[in-house]
């Protein structure tokens, strides 16, 4: 049996130096890792590169989804019984709103965050390149969800209340913001080691289109895995024992948004690994292509 790779837990403690240091090295892995940013698109360009392999070799689903007008009715709010909708379409509805929130979510950080020209400091830099890093995303999970011959999807922004919030959000002091904007990112990691175990069964009868929806999804989690890094960097011991207390609330109050979810997974279990998160559950081949912090490695 191979050895499973040991790693500290992500609330593991840091000094203010090697933080320092940890900025510098994620700045030249993210600059390795995705290449040239362009502004005006939020793209990047190895990120552009890999969508378009994606989109020159299209995977649709063999099986036909029983009723795909339901996703439609169902995608922004959910509005039919749960218990009667067709399995695959609970689970695109529930993709669809996680990823919409995400797009919202990081539409108004990004008119927050310097340009990377006008960027004064590597945080600065580093939360650009961020940010567009998300909204590759955004077309990662349109792909996911184009493999099932949803052609027609439109991203619909949230209410005006949730709106609000997420423009107020990256203007809060750092102090505060930083330990919501790392859970948040645990939130990320959490749903989708449990998205990509639900495949297995959810999709079980169309393996092309699991492998496919695996594929983009690992994608993402590259992405996410050296961001949860990176959004741990900027705590300090004060920051990163707040982080560990808000993360059941936070969970539940986002979780509780989309119903889906609730249908779907365990959010106790999300909450719980979410707390116990220290890399060693990650498949080695995602973690051999994104970045740990240097104090969460053994």
């Amino acid at each position: 049996m191979s050895d499973v790779k040991k790693y500290h837990s992500i609330f593991a403690p840091s000094t203010s130096e090697e933080r320092k240091q940890n900025f510098d090295s994620y700045w030249a892995f993210s600059q390795q890792h995705s290449g040239t940013l362009f502004e005006e698109d939020k793209d990047l360009e190895k990120k552009r590169a890999k969508l378009k392999s994606f989109q020159k070799t299209p995977v649709r689903a063999k099986q036909l989804l029983s009723d795909s007008d339901s996703f439609y009715r169902n995608c922004v709010k959910l509005q039919d019984d749960p218990k009667q909708m067709d399995p695959k379409i609970l689970l695109m509805t529930c993709i669809y709103k996680f990823a919409r929130h995400e797009w919202v979510g990081i539409s108004g950080a990004w008119d927050a965050v310097p340009s990377l020209a006008d960027s004064k400091t590597i945080t600065d830099k580093i939360s650009r390149v961020h940010l567009a890093e998300e909204f590759c995303h955004k077309r990662l999970f349109h792909e996911m969800l184009r493999t099932f011959h949803l052609e027609k999807i439109e991203w619909v922004p949230l209410g005006p209340i949730s709106l609000m919030v997420y423009r107020f959000f990256p203007r809060l002091p750092e102090v505060v913001m930083a330990p919501l904007a790392f859970v948040t990112e645990m939130m990320g990691i959490t749903f989708y080691q449990q998205l990509d175990a639900l495949f297995d069964e959810v999709l079980a009868d169309d393996p092309e289109a699991r492998q496919r929806c695996r594929e983009l999804l690992h994608e993402i989690m590259v992405d996410e895995l050296a961001h949860i890094g990176q959004r741990r960097n900027f705590l300090g011991p004060i920051g990163t024992k707040i982080s560990q207390m808000i993360v059941p609330p936070l969970f539940r109050m986002f979780f509780h948004d989309i119903p889906e979810i609730g249908i779907l997974f365990d959010t106790d279990k999300m909450i719980k690994d979410g707390l116990a998160f220290d890399f060693s559950t990650i498949p080695s081949e995602l973690m051999e292509r994104t970045w740990v912090p240097s104090y969460c490695q053994v």
